[in-house]
């Protein structure tokens, strides 16, 4: 077992819980931090897994509209999920009642959990595309402890509570981490879970994401997104 694993388990604990408590001080800085979550989280698709799922699927003569429809329909099965769980939104003056809070944050715990899995399925296929989505999926898994917190707060929940919430959401990406770690999948199975997870990350950066910064300053969050790409483009250069 690569032992990155369980340092990759240990970051996206903390990456989480600086997110949740990053909110009570530096609110305003909130949209440039989703927009550098989206700009790695979409650049991770395009330049390592789905690169990698293609590759794989070529190499074991599985069509690649396969793997494209998989993509596609992931990307819209997180779309009802969120419409339904609220997972990301939480826009000022709705009102959903206290229940809302513990559901919106414990959809997104259940979502942090795959985002653990998609790095432990990740270093499968090699270490350097390990890195690569578990660098992405640490941003942004800073930005799901900020929805938690914000998702129990503005339903009216207790702080105390919300902290509980914040914390089981940290622990969730390093379960799914290790619970991966564990089996060894096929390649076969590791091809469409690859797209699975680049239609997850492709709706989370496009959809949910940069809809959060749009009415904010335009130059700033173009900056954010730009270096979440370049971030990227740099770490897959180097490690391909």
């Amino acid at each position: 077992m690569n032992s990155l694993i369980y340092l990759f388990a240990f970051i996206t604990f903390l990456s989480t819980l600086f997110g949740g408590f990053i909110i009570l001080r530096y609110k305003k800085a909130l949209p440039y931090f989703f927009a550098f979550a989206a700009g790695s989280l979409i650049s991770v698709v395009f330049l390592d897994l789905l690169p990698e799922s293609l590759e794989i699927a070529n190499s074991l003569s599985i069509p690649i509209r396969y793997v494209m429809i998989t993509i596609v329909t992931s990307f819209f099965a997180y779309s009802l999920l969120e419409k339904y769980f609220l997972t990301h939104h939480h826009h000022e003056g709705e009102g959903h009642g206290h229940i809302m809070g513990p559901i919106g944050a414990g959809s997104l715990i259940i979502h942090s959990f795959f985002d653990g899995a998609a790095i432990g399925l990740a270093f499968q296929v090699s270490s350097a595309v390990g890195l690569v989505v578990g660098l992405a999926v640490i941003f942004h898994d800073m930005t799901d402890g900020i929805n938690t917190v914000v998702l129990m707060l503005k339903n009216k929940q207790k702080k105390e509570r919300a902290i509980k919430f914040l914390v089981m959401d940290a622990i969730a990406p390093s379960l799914g981490i290790l619970l991966t770690s564990f089996f060894i999948f096929p390649q076969q199975i590791l091809v469409f879970l690859l797209a699975i997870f680049s239609g997850e990350f492709l709706y989370i950066g496009a959809s949910s994401l940069l809809p959060e910064t749009h009415h904010h300053d335009s130059k700033k969050v173009v900056i954010a997104m730009t270096l979440g790409f370049l971030l990227m483009l740099i770490l897959t250069s180097l490690i391909a």
